[in-house]
């Protein structure tokens, strides 16, 4: 019999594209989305009798990887891969693969699109017209500001070119290609009128913005986060939004997601929250959903194309 396979990935369904390929190939399919937080226990009864999953953010610990005596493939239909224990796969034979570079343009564009949102105030613009107002707040153009970029990744590269298109100075603390000069991280926090954040969430990089580094940045400037959310301390930069040291931050991803009711980022003028969507264009998704099958295939038979079980270096 061929195998079984979970989908996990909010949106793809059955019937779509990625179905269609697997249920084509012999497989079957077994969607169950995941839609908000999900216990152990779910995920471990999800997976019964699976051989193969393409997931989203699931919290595939070394406990929930040992219970799923059938799985021998895991694929992430995305980039970040810090909810799956693949130290833990990789002792228990478990392949597990990510997709690095695959939604890197819409990553980039949505960036963009934050950058002149935090500019241009467009967002309390928006909601004052809304409230019945018609506020005339003066934002700030991009052009002759600095863009800095905490990360090298395929992202980050993207970003770069429409930056400068918009005739920002971009600096990175890797080595990207001109007109981008790399700085340490201390240089591009002092002099940067946004910072960007673009690298993998790792135990070292957990809290990477945190009191100290925010204290570090330009009087003015604005955070972007559209990698993960426990890279930066919400905390922290709560305090120093509020206490005027910066002027903002949009946020696409948060330590919790969904945003908790009494999260602290709630109610705080000058902070945006988004819902974790700079990655999903439908270009992105059917991108993202037919590479993750054709990976989960080629795991399946013994060849993935992008493993980590060996190298657990980020992408």
């Amino acid at each position: 019999m061929m195998p079984t396979i979970l989908i996990t990935t909010d949106y793809l369904a059955p019937g779509d594209e990625v179905d269609a390929y697997l249920t084509g190939l012999g497989f079957t399919t077994r969607h169950d989305p995941m839609r908000g937080p999900r216990r152990p226990e779910q995920l471990i009864a999800a997976l019964a009798g699976v051989e193969g999953a393409l997931i989203a953010n699931e919290p595939m610990t070394a406990e929930v990887l040992r219970q799923a005596s059938d799985l021998r493939a895991v694929v992430r239909t995305g980039v970040g891969y810090d909810s799956v224990d693949v130290a833990a796969a990789g002792r228990l034979g478990i392949s597990v693969s990510n997709l690095p570079g695959i939604n890197a343009n819409a990553v980039a564009e949505y960036t963009m699109g934050l950058l002149l949102a935090q500019a241009r105030c467009l967002v309390p613009m928006a909601a004052g017209v809304a409230a019945g107002g018609w506020p005339r707040t003066d934002g700030h153009e991009l052009r002759g500001k600095t863009l800095g970029l905490i990360g090298r990744g395929a992202v980050a590269q993207q970003v770069a070119p429409l930056a400068a298109a918009f005739g920002m100075t971009v600096l990175c603390t890797g080595s990207l290609p001109a007109p981008v000069t790399r700085v340490t991280l201390d240089e591009l926090l002092r002099d940067a009128d946004f910072v960007s954040v673009h690298t993998a969430l790792t135990p070292l990089t957990r809290h990477l913005i945190d009191t100290a580094a925010l204290a570090r940045m330009k009087p003015g400037a604005h955070l972007i986060n559209t990698a993960r959310g426990p890279l930066v301390d919400e905390a922290a930069l709560v305090e120093a939004v509020r206490s005027g040291r910066l002027a903002g931050a949009a946020l696409d991803v948060v330590d919790v997601e969904p945003l908790p009711a009494d999260s602290v980022l709630r109610g705080v003028a000058g902070i945006t929250v988004y819902s974790h969507m700079a990655g999903q264009t439908a270009e992105a998704r059917l991108a993202a959903g037919m590479e993750g099958a054709r990976e989960l295939v080629a795991a399946l038979d013994g060849r993935p194309a992008h493993s980590l079980t060996e190298s657990k270096e980020p992408a």
